[in-house]
């Protein structure tokens, strides 16, 4: 399974686009910060990750605010077919309590 779910808040936003086909997509960096258990000892984890949203759910992303948490859910996949790099393609967010 390719799950990934992390709290986040958007650090930069590029412009919606659109495919070919004419589906629109939303780029962004994510940024985490928090406290992990490893080995029993507590652990700063702080961390950029590119990630996109396509298709309806790219507009409501358009419009969270810079800086603002919000729990992002999706999956990992390589920036393109021959890419090592990873792209974290959001799903489905929600504001954190």
């Amino acid at each position: 399974m390719n799950q990934l779910r992390v709290v986040a808040s958007i650090a930069e936003k590029g412009v919606l686009r659109y495919t070919p086909a004419g589906i629109p997509i939303a780029s962004a960096i994510l940024m985490h910060s928090s406290q992990q258990m490893e080995a029993n000892t507590s652990r700063l984890v702080e961390f950029e990750i590119s990630a996109i949203a396509a298709g309806e759910i790219s507009k409501r992303f358009m419009d969270i605010e810079l800086g603002v948490v919000m729990a992002f859910t999706g999956f990992l996949s390589r920036k393109n077919r021959n890419s090592k790099s990873l792209v974290f393609h959001i799903v489905e967010f929600e504001a954190t309590t």
